[in-house]
């Protein structure tokens, strides 16, 4: 009996089956105990492919805070206190009732629009962009300066205003102007220049450098927002660009840029708005923000019928240049008396200052603005 087991036993360890169930367990249990051994191509291509969605992944957002995002409206509207009457009584103590009574200012703002999508950036942070072209140093403080020297003014001037509204956090940015107008019609007729990718490439760069952002302004001259906002979408979907485009230069008459301010109406710039909803959409982007440059009552029509929308945000800038009285007077005849959504502000280095014993804006003169600009723009 004892033999026969024995011979059993025997024919089962000799088995080429047996064996083969036995290295099949060694396989497995040095899967476990050394993984590293199996960092072969393919593993480490699976594993690539496992970490890569996690790397990719687009982070998730808290929803928006109605309740904080209405306070910060009410906070940068800066309306002035309700007048209250006081009430006199005569030496008999009766009441004196008032000839007038006095009346307290409607408020326009804030306005009342749609809610942001998650991950807005305004009302909760101020944006303070240096405005300019690479190829120029009198368009503005981007391209006035070289790299190094302009981060650390523009490093300068969020700084001040970090120190006079300690509550709105600041985050820089780039304005680059991507489409100038130009005095010279060009060869197709529309007085206009596209700037190449290479310098918009370097605009981008630079940015990244400072966590900026970047906004592509747009003057069109004869040209058209409807065939020059498309030609920069692959920068437009980048998470990090936003647009602005400028009234001043687009010509709806036969009079070329720089002769008279021109136009822009509505229906232009909500296809402006739309095609970046569009783009925020596709993409699954946070809101963009809209810049609409204006310092006269023609350079934008129709402004009722501007629609901010869950994915766009449209700032009206008074980029008017003069002491402080001439651009505060602008800022409230165009910008206040015509609200839209949120407001910007331009100071110009150069033509703020050049009446005798005028000084440029400082933060603290913006804040005391009704309603105070979330976007602020130096030239």
């Amino acid at each position: 009996m004892k033999n026969n087991i024995f011979l059993k036993i025997k024919s089962t360890f000799v088995s080429t089956y047996f064996w083969f169930f036995v290295f099949l367990l060694l396989i497995l249990a040095s899967f476990f105990v050394a993984p590293e051994f199996f960092s072969t191509k393919i593993s480490n291509e699976i594993k690539n492919i496992i970490a890569k969605p996690e790397e990719n992944k687009i982070p998730i957002l808290p929803p928006l805070d109605t309740v904080a995002y209405d306070k910060k409206l009410n906070e940068l509207a800066n309306n002035p206190l309700p007048v209250i009457p006081v009430v006199k009584k005569d030496k008999n103590g009766n009441t004196i009732t008032p000839i007038e009574t006095p009346v307290s200012k409607i408020n326009l703002w804030p306005v009342k629009t749609v809610y942001p999508n998650t991950g807005a950036i305004l009302p909760f942070n101020r944006v303070v962009a240096y405005y300019g072209n690479l190829y120029s140093k009198n368009m503005g403080a981007l391209g006035q300066y070289g790299e190094d020297e302009m981060i650390e003014r523009l490093g300068a001037e969020v700084k001040e205003w970090q120190k006079a509204d300690s509550l709105t956090p600041v985050i820089p940015a780039l304005h680059y102007i991507a489409v100038v107008a130009q005095a010279k019609a060009g060869e197709d007729g529309k007085y206009r220049i596209r700037m190449p990718d290479s310098e918009i490439d370097k605009v981008i760069e630079m940015a990244k450098k400072i966590n900026a952002l970047v906004f592509l302004d747009i003057q069109v001259g004869f040209s058209n927002l409807q065939t020059e906002i498309p030609l920069l979408e692959k920068y437009l979907k980048m998470p990090q660009v936003h647009l602005g485009v400028d009234p001043e230069f687009s010509m709806k008459t036969d009079i070329r840029p720089g002769k008279i301010v021109g136009t822009l109406d509505a229906s232009d710039i909500n296809f402006a708005a739309n095609y970046l909803a569009k783009i925020v959409k596709e993409n699954n982007l946070t809101p963009k923000i809209l810049v609409i440059h204006r310092y006269t009552q023609k350079m934008v029509t129709n402004y009722k019928e501007i629609k901010p929308l869950p994915e766009v945000q449209v700032v009206m800038h008074m980029d008017g240049w003069g002491g402080a009285a001439k651009k505060i007077n602008t800022y409230q005849q165009f910008i206040y008396k015509e609200p839209v959504q949120f407001t910007g502000f331009k100071l110009f280095y150069k033509n703020d200052v050049l009446e005798k014993g005028t000084t440029l804006m400082i933060p603290n003169d913006l804040l005391k603005l009704n309603p105070q600009p979330i976007y602020i723009q130096y030239q």
